[in-house]
């Protein structure tokens, strides 16, 4: 059952699974509890309930927009999505954007382990500690099992997900005077765009491995259902966690910051279904912190290979490579437990600096300059067609960050031109289309011959 292929191309004979499975990942996927606080903290932080419900809607409708593209190039061309960026940034030169994707899934991971080591440690009666420790422990062995687990995994997850989703919604409804809570209608641009930014960047941080999902597909497969089952599934899955987040935040004003796991448990009413509860947090973050373990497993083995000059990893080196980043995200988590929710909102929000430059670069080099044609065996030598850096790439990407420092507001960065736009963060927005724009504009500045039709391994 366990993967034997890693980073290598996945060649049309061993290529299976249906659209529908990319449904289920996503939307199982983002029902889960980091997903709640995270649309909570729209209301935490000063929002109301309709406009950051709105708020929350319009970002997920962009970010998953710009993911789903990503997702598309998974079955085309047959490869997890970071090692597709040594088609923008040469073989070595991919190890810039790599480097800073391995720091995002080491922060989710070390989050998520927060929050599913509470629940864990109810559930098993044992401490918070030892509660991500085992927590950790589960996460290494299916990671190390790879593709097909993860997928089987998401459906279960979509599955669990749904029928305790139900019941809080139901224990809310019952329980919740809505007509007042919708009364909680004062819109302010700074809040909105907050949501917005919230939401946005929660999909845009899954733009660096989502194709390493897609990429067992049929090569023939229909990009349209493609595009579709991965945007429907992220939207409905993620919404549907943050509407949740929003509506129990209102609810629960300063009682929920800190106390993020037992305020939703205690949703349940009663101490069996706190349990059934405790157990689909557990559920679903087990399948996202999967998702970003083997995502830093396949990080971490591009840039190891990219410098090696290998397409295969050992199995031994993949035990390895998982091993060693779930265990820092563990030990982060361990040490940053108490301040999980301010750090962590500042850690979402300034990711996007990193990855909204990239993801213009990656998106307009594969549709519109290369028009979907790769060489695939030049991808693993730096000696092809890609070459060793492209300097040209890198420039763009690093011009790409700096053109977003002046416009961001965060708490670990505060740029000088955010007055402008009234103390509000808009540099995701110039950071995307300020780099598709530069790279347009200037690709002519890149003398590398690239192919006219995607090249196949033999």
């Amino acid at each position: 059952m366990a993967e034997t292929r890693s980073i290598d191309y996945i060649p049309d004979n061993e290529r299976h699974g249906h659209i529908f499975s990319q449904f289920t990942l996503w939307f199982g996927g983002n029902l889960q509890i980091t997903a709640i606080v995270t649309g909570a903290l729209a209301v935490v932080l000063g929002g109301d309930v309709v406009w950051s419900l709105i708020g929350l809607l319009v970002g997920q409708i962009l970010g998953a927009g710009v993911m789903s593209l990503h997702a598309l190039q998974g079955p085309r061309l047959g490869l997890p999505q970071m090692i597709i960026s040594r088609a923008q940034f040469g073989v070595f030169g991919a190890v810039i954007p790599l480097a800073l994707v391995c720091v995002m899934y080491v922060g989710f991971s070390a989050s998520g382990t927060v929050l599913a080591g509470q629940a864990m440690a109810k559930l098993l009666s044992v401490s918070n500690n030892a509660g991500m420790i085992i927590f950790s422990a589960v996460i290494i062995v299916i990671a190390v099992l790879g593709y097909k687990v993860i997928h089987k995994l998401g459906k279960l997850a979509s599955l669990v997900g749904v029928l305790a989703f139900a019941w809080l919604f139901v224990s809310l409804l019952l329980s919740t005077d809505f007509a007042t809570i919708a009364q909680n209608n004062h819109f302010t641009l700074p809040n909105f765009l907050l949501a917005v930014s919230l939401s946005s960047s929660w999909q845009i941080a899954f733009c660096p491995y989502v194709s390493d999902y897609s990429r067992y597909l049929p090569r023939n497969v229909s990009g349209k259902k493609t595009f579709f089952a991965v945007f429907s599934g992220t939207v409905l899955g993620t919404q549907a966690s943050m509407t949740l987040g929003v509506i129990t935040a209102a609810i629960a004003g300063s009682a929920f910051p800190g106390h993020e796991v037992s305020y939703i448990v205690g949703l349940g009413k009663n101490e069996m279904m706190a349990m059934v509860i405790y157990f689909a947090i557990c559920f679903g973050k087990i399948t996202f912190t999967t998702l970003n373990a083997y995502g830093s497993f396949m990080s971490l083995t591009t840039i190891v290979s990219g410098f090696r000059q290998q397409v295969t990893l050992s199995a031994k080196c993949r035990v390895i490579f998982v091993v060693m980043m779930v265990a820092i995200s563990c030990v982060i988590a361990l040490l940053s437990e108490p301040a999980f929710l301010k750090h962590f909102t500042h850690f979402l929000l300034f990711l996007l600096a990193f990855f909204v430059p990239w993801s213009a670069i990656s998106l307009c080099d594969y549709y519109l300059i290369s028009r979907q044609s790769v060489d695939i065996p030049a991808l693993f030598d730096p000696k092809g067609c890609y070459g060793y850096w492209n300097f040209y790439g890198i420039a763009v990407y690093v011009t790409g960050v700096l053109i977003q420092l002046p416009f961001i507001e965060n708490p670990l960065f505060h740029g000088a031109l955010t007055w402008m736009f009234a103390g509000n963060d808009v540099s995701w927005i110039i950071g995307w289309v300020g780099t598709a724009l530069l790279y347009l504009g200037l690709h002519k500045l890149d003398r590398r011959a690239l192919p006219a039709q995607t090249v196949y391994p033999s």
